[in-house]
């Protein structure tokens, strides 16, 4: 799958904006703070429904306006969709594939397959658990439409229960209740817990081989799933746990609060890894990513860069653009000194300012602001 074009309606700085990639490399240069990663914010939006910095639907639509339009052409074996995307305000997005619309936007997840990458990936490691969860429920939520159905459903009970945990402080007899609740708790996280732990195993078939070589052949990583709670045991921790949670007010047990751990040699690099590890197994994590949607979906993503080969020595950025290959890529960057250093093949070129971005390699009429 490829992304042929873009357009944006009063999306982020942008009033209007149209662009037209290759499906080679395409290069997105230009001063900060012009709007480089708003344009990758938006194709990422466009394929998960979601933005990748966590923001809300009314944060990207222009402060003046109700609503921002995003629209893409994607391509595969010579056949083209069109995805329309119109974000409100105050109501739940609107998308539609062909012109049809779809009742659920969990039904566009998998259409287009991205993998993005920035600067604040390099931190997955060394961070808390959320952002691992969180690496983890992105990728499997394109892959897996079964999981996003149970994810979805288990976050909508959490909170329930937890609403429910706050008003039995006032109305202690609610607690009949619970049970209700703690039983759908179980059954949809002992499918995600299931799925997870699959999914590192998928990741450790993939990544070791990775992180071997681009550690110059001297580290050996695994990726360890460490669920909250086990399968069996999780009705009875549940239980277990009630008293707790009511004077908590929140639910301590569940996959909620899964974590991963990354050990080379049998160092967790999480705690005692060097920076320069950390980021050889993010770095790794996320070409990973790459393999799997090539192994599970049997299709090829879009690689979205975000300023990431600054934060990269020579070696890790060589690595990583050699491992492209023949995968779109869109990559930002403040120059382009760091392709020509590396004799790196680039097909199309956009000048990212003032509200546009130019293509000024030859492509007609390729990101215009009207």
């Amino acid at each position: 799958m490829i992304i042929k074009s873009i357009e944006l309606a009063d999306y982020r700085n942008y009033d209007s904006l149209t662009m037209q990639f290759d499906k080679g490399t395409n290069i997105l240069f230009g001063d900060n703070a012009q709007g480089k990663t708003n344009i990758l914010e938006a194709i990422f939006v466009a394929a998960t429904t979601k933005s990748h910095r966590g923001s809300k639907d009314r944060e990207i639509i222009q402060f003046d306006k109700e609503e921002a339009h995003i629209r893409t052409y994607l391509e595969k074996d010579d056949v083209e969709t069109r995805v329309d995307m119109h974000l409100r305000k105050n109501k739940s997005k609107g998308i539609a594939i062909d012109g049809q619309k779809i009742k659920k936007a969990a039904d566009l997840l998998g259409l287009c397959n991205v993998v993005f990458f920035s600067p604040e990936d390099l931190g997955i490691i060394k961070n808390g658990p959320s952002e691992r969860r969180r690496f983890v429920d992105m990728e499997l939520c394109q892959l897996d439409s079964l999981y996003l159905y149970n994810l979805n459903h288990y976050n909508k009970i959490i909170n329930q229960r937890n609403k429910l945990l706050k008003d039995m402080y006032m109305n202690p007899d609610l607690k009949e209740t619970l049970s209700i609740w703690d039983m759908q708790l179980v059954s949809y996280g002992k499918k995600i817990i299931e799925r997870r732990r699959l999914f590192a195993e998928q990741l450790n078939e993939i990544i070791y081989d990775i992180h071997k070589k681009l550690s110059g052949g001297k580290e050996e990583i695994s990726v360890e799933y460490e669920p909250d709670v086990e399968i069996e045991d999780f009705e009875k921790k549940l239980k277990f746990s009630q008293d707790r949670d009511m004077r908590a007010k929140m639910t301590s047990v569940g996959p909620h609060r899964d974590d991963f751990s990354f050990v080379v040699g049998n160092v967790d690099i999480r705690k005692y890894g060097s920076q320069g590890q950390q980021r050889t197994a993010a770095l790794s994590l996320k070409l990973s990513e790459i393999e799997l949607v090539k192994k599970i979906a049997k299709d090829t993503p879009v690689l979205l860069l975000d300023d990431v080969l600054s934060e990269l020595d020579s070696n890790r950025q060589n690595y990583l653009l050699n491992s492209i290959g023949d995968i779109q890529t869109i990559i930002t960057c403040t120059g382009l000194e760091e392709f020509v250093n590396n004799r790196f093949e680039i097909n199309r070129i956009f000048q990212v300012s003032d509200k546009s971005a130019i293509c000024v390699n030859g492509e007609e009429n390729s990101g215009h602001n009207e």
